[in-house]
C-alpha cells in the first residue's frame, strides 16, 4: 500500500536532516496517514479512506466528505475516491430533480 492520502494526494517528502556541524544527511518525511471512516450523507453510510490527519481537518472545515470531494480535483483523489465522488454526485443530481 502506497504512502499516499487518499483524498489530497499528499505523499513522502524529502529533505535533510542537518546537525550542529551543518552535516546534511538526506532523510524522508512521511506523511501521517489514519484509517478512518467517514460518513457521507447524500449515499447514507460511512466510507472507509486511509487519509492524513491534515486532511480530516480540511473535510471538517468543509462540511463533510460529500462538500470536500465535490470540490476536490480528479487527479489528487485516488480511484476509490473517484468512485465515490461519482456516486454522491448522481445522488445529489437524482435529489435535485
Amino acid at each position: 500500500m502506497a504512502r499516499r492520502c487518499e483524498l489530497t494526494g499528499t505523499t513522502v517528502q524529502t529533505g535533510n536532516n542537518v546537525s550542529h556541524a551543518q552535516n546534511k544527511t538526506r532523510r524522508r518525511y512521511l506523511p501521517n496517514l489514519c484509517n478512518v471512516s467517514l460518513t457521507s450523507d447524500a449515499l447514507g453510510r460511512s466510507v472507509r479512506f486511509r487519509i492524513c490527519a491534515k486532511t480530516l481537518r480540511s473535510v471538517d472545515h468543509k462540511g463533510g466528505l460529500d462538500k470536500f470531494l465535490l470540490a476536490a480535483r480528479d487527479r489528487d483523489l485516488s480511484l476509490h475516491a473517484q468512485r465515490i465522488k461519482r456516486e454522491i454526485r448522481r445522488k445529489t443530481e437524482v435529489a435535485a430533480s
